[in-house]
């Protein structure tokens, strides 16, 4: 007759360490979802990459700086 109660201190608790550390790996392991933003950008820092990128001129980012930072 066999003890069963010793039986899941053997290969079984090795499957429970094993799937803990996958469970732990899945949630607490972070992460980022592509094309989505973690944060709110700032507007001044939109508008500086937009110069820097060339997508505006240099009047125009001075005379948006200004909008920008009247509002605050």
């Amino acid at each position: 007759m066999h003890n069963y109660s010793e039986h899941y201190w053997g290969m079984h608790f090795i499957w429970w360490i094993i799937w803990g550390i996958f469970l732990f790996w899945i949630f607490f392991t972070p992460y980022s979802i592509p094309y989505q933003k973690s944060k709110k950008e700032d507007p001044l820092a939109i508008l500086k990459k937009r110069f820097a990128k060339g997508e505006i001129t240099k009047e125009e980012y001075e005379e948006s700086k200004k909008i920008i930072i009247s509002d605050n």
